[in-house]
């Protein structure tokens, strides 16, 4: 009798090409975002510089960084900073809930769109 039992494979080579591609795209939609902020492009391919980098487009403290490092505190320290970081675009509640949720599409449109940075005050709406 033969043993029909046959071991879980991995994910396939279409499934690595694909996931490669979106890394690619990622990388360059941040790289793109970081120069229209008027920050250096390579800033986005280093790993804690980059976080550095989005908390100075933010408009936020740079010692911010180091709340990331607080459980539970970093979750909603990335709301905030990704609040401002969509506000200093002119981008409104809904886009900063995109960026979190679905940070894969929202960074690309961010990056290629009409999208321009405002600065810390810019994206703040003017009183009436």
């Amino acid at each position: 009798m033969q043993d029909t039992f046959q071991a879980p494979q991995g994910p396939g080579m279409m499934f690595w090409i694909i996931w490669c591609a979106v890394i690619v795209i990622e990388i360059a939609a941040m790289w793109k975002v970081f120069t229209k902020a008027g920050q250096p492009g390579w800033a986005a391919i280093i790993p804690i510089y980059n976080g550095i980098v989005i908390l100075q487009i933010a408009g936020k403290p740079i010692w911010w960084i180091l709340l990331y490092l607080i459980p539970i505190v970093n979750i909603i320290i990335a709301i905030i900073v990704l609040h401002s970081f969509a506000r200093n675009f002119g981008k409104g509640v809904g886009f900063m809930l995109g960026l979190i949720f679905l940070g894969f599409i929202f960074f690309p449109i961010l990056a290629w769109g009409d999208a321009e940075y405002l600065g810390p005050e810019g994206g703040t709406p003017s009183p009436a």
